[in-house]
């Protein structure tokens, strides 16, 4: 009896040390594979250029934090600390535990663009509380004559961009806090629906957002298509947006693949709406935008008008 105890014993430490180890690699795996930038399929010229690394070689910048989101990840340009120029600034939400040290890559090509791009290890990003802990952060920052950040942010030209909890986060992020008024523009990846917000309490209203908006997801899996974010439920969402918005789905992309997978688009969207780029502007904008011609999505629409 007690052999068959210890056996028993010996098999439940091995699937508990299996479990550790898997829940060890979800947490270290990155979520953006590494070079992406060059390997994810594009439809179009101006989403070729947009996925693919800017001219601004980037740099890493952390600060510990005693809240619970760990700590604050800023990528940005390089030339920075010897620029006398500001720059726009990013606000990224995570989505469900992933975390900004788990995609990397994506930050370090906003910054490549010229963004100055933070970031936290949020695991609950649905508030938007770590998205205004993050951006009161920098503002200080911007404030503090020994700070490589004082006076470098373009005040004028700062979004958020959020995937999955962290699109929902998005909403709740530029309505509901104290710098929720700073923002210019917002990226919502496959943001959980509002009845899936709802029944998981992460509320948010859409009838308050007043920026423009570009609202991105895919096509591919039960995840995504029923339990995230329905095509009926996103269209549901886009009608109730009153401010200019943009609207598609990549063809062929699951859930967590709509993180980076769509990203020529949205650099090209943060470039015209943050930096004035008016060819990343015809991506949306003309009598040919791009998106709406580009076959790897569907459901487009365009509303750029209040």
């Amino acid at each position: 009896m007690k052999t068959i105890l210890k056996v028993i014993a010996i098999i439940l430490l091995v699937i508990v040390g299996l479990i550790a180890a898997l829940f060890i690699k979800g947490a270290t795996t990155p979520a953006v594979p590494k070079g992406y930038t060059e390997t994810t399929e594009t439809g179009g010229e101006i989403e070729k250029t947009y996925l693919k690394n800017g001219p601004f070689e980037t740099t890493y910048f952390e600060k510990k934090t005693d809240e619970d989101f760990k700590k604050y990840e800023v990528w940005y340009p390089k030339e920075l600390s010897n620029s006398d120029r500001t720059y726009p600034v990013l606000v990224v939400l995570n989505g469900t535990g992933v975390r900004a040290s788990k995609y990397k890559e994506q930050f370090k090509h906003f910054a490549s663009w010229g963004f100055i791009t933070i970031g936290t290890e949020e695991e609950e990003a649905w508030d938007g509380v770590a998205a205004e802990a993050s951006l009161s952060f920098l503002l200080a920052q911007n404030e503090t004559q020994d700070s490589i950040f004082y006076q470098k942010l373009d005040l004028e030209n700062i979004g958020a961009v959020g995937h999955s909890q962290g699109g929902a986060g998005v909403f709740n992020a530029i309505t509901e806090h104290a710098h929720s008024s700073m923002y210019k523009t917002a990226v919502p990846l496959s943001p959980a629906h509002e009845e899936l917000a709802k029944s998981l309490s992460w509320h948010y209203d859409l009838t308050k957002v007043d920026i423009p908006v570009l609202m991105l997801a895919g096509t591919e899996g039960d995840f995504e298509m029923s339990t995230v974010i329905p095509t009926e439920a996103m269209h549901t969402m886009y009608d109730k947006l009153n401010t200019p918005k943009v609207m598609a789905r990549k063809i062929g992309y699951e859930h967590g693949e709509m993180l980076y997978s769509a990203d020529g688009y949205v650099t090209a969207w943060l470039m015209w709406q943050l930096q004035g780029d008016e060819n990343a502007a015809k991506a949306f904008t003309g009598e040919r935008p791009e998106l709406l011609t580009n076959p790897l999505y569907q459901e487009q629409q365009i509303d750029l008008t209040e």
